[in-house]
C-alpha cells in the first residue's frame, strides 16, 4: 500500500479539483490502492503524450551536463508530496534550478511569439491559459524548496515518431518562462494534501 501513498506533481490538477469531483475520488482511490501502474509513455497510443516524451528526450541533448532528467524531490514538511522534475540542475550535489518542459502545437507556440513581439507579460498568460501547468510548477517548487524555476514551451511540428526521434531542437523552437513561488497556490496544495498526509501517517504508525 505504501508504494502508492504519495501525491505527485502529476496529481496536482486532481488534488486542487473540487472535493466532490470524480478527479478527487480517483486520486484517493489510487492513493490507497497499493497498485502502482507500469506503463511506458514512449509506447503510448495517445499521440500528444508519446510525442511529448520523445521530444523531452531530444530536448535533454541540448542541456548542460549538470541537468538530470526525472529528478525526484520530496517535500520536507509533508513527505506525502513528491515530484519528478523533467530536468533538475544540480550543483555540488544540490538542486539549484529546474526546467519543466511542455509541448504545444505550432499555432499555440506562435501565440507566445506574438506576445513577445508585443512585450506582453508571459507569466500572466501562463497563469490564465496554462493554469494546470502553472499549478504543477508550484507543487514542484514546494517539494524542491526552490524560489523559482522555468517552464519551457516547445513547438511540435509533427506527431510522426520517426520524425521526432531525429529532430534537432533549435533555440528558436522553444520559449523559457521564469515562474516564481506563488505562496497562495502552495498554501492551497498543502491544505488539500493534509488528508493524504494524515492517512499516510496513520498507516505508518499502525503497520509495522
Amino acid at each position: 500500500m505504501f508504494k502508492t501513498m504519495h501525491v505527485s506533481s502529476g496529481d496536482t490538477k486532481a488534488l486542487l479539483s473540487g472535493l466532490q469531483t470524480k478527479a478527487q475520488a480517483k486520486l484517493m482511490q489510487k492513493f490507497v490502492s497499493g497498485e502502482k501502474p507500469n506503463w511506458n509513455s514512449f509506447n503510448s497510443p495517445i499521440d500528444a503524450l508519446r510525442t511529448g516524451t520523445i521530444l523531452e528526450d531530444r530536448y535533454s541533448l541540448i542541456l548542460p551536463d549538470n541537468y538530470f532528467s526525472q529528478y525526484k524531490s520530496v517535500c520536507k514538511d509533508m513527505d506525502v508530496l513528491t515530484c519528478r522534475i523533467d530536468f533538475g540542475k544540480v550543483e555540488k550535489g544540490n538542486l539549484v534550478d529546474f526546467e519543466e518542459l511542455k509541448t504545444c502545437n505550432f499555432s499555440d507556440y506562435l501565440k507566445f511569439e506574438e506576445l513577445i513581439i508585443n512585450d506582453a507579460n508571459l507569466l500572466d498568460y501562463v497563469k490564465k491559459h496554462y493554469k494546470d501547468n502553472y499549478n504543477q510548477i508550484q507543487e514542484q517548487l514546494l517539494c524542491s524548496g526552490l524560489d523559482s524555476a522555468k517552464i519551457v514551451f516547445l513547438a511540435v511540428y509533427s506527431y510522426d515518431d520517426e520524425v521526432n526521434y531525429k529532430r534537432d531542437i533549435q533555440e528558436n523552437e522553444y520559449i523559457k518562462i521564469k515562474v516564481p513561488r506563488d505562496e497562495k497556490i502552495i498554501s492551497k496544495i498543502k491544505e488539500r494534501a493534509h488528508i493524504f498526509q494524515t492517512i499516510k501517517d496513520y498507516y505508518s504508525l499502525t503497520i509495522k
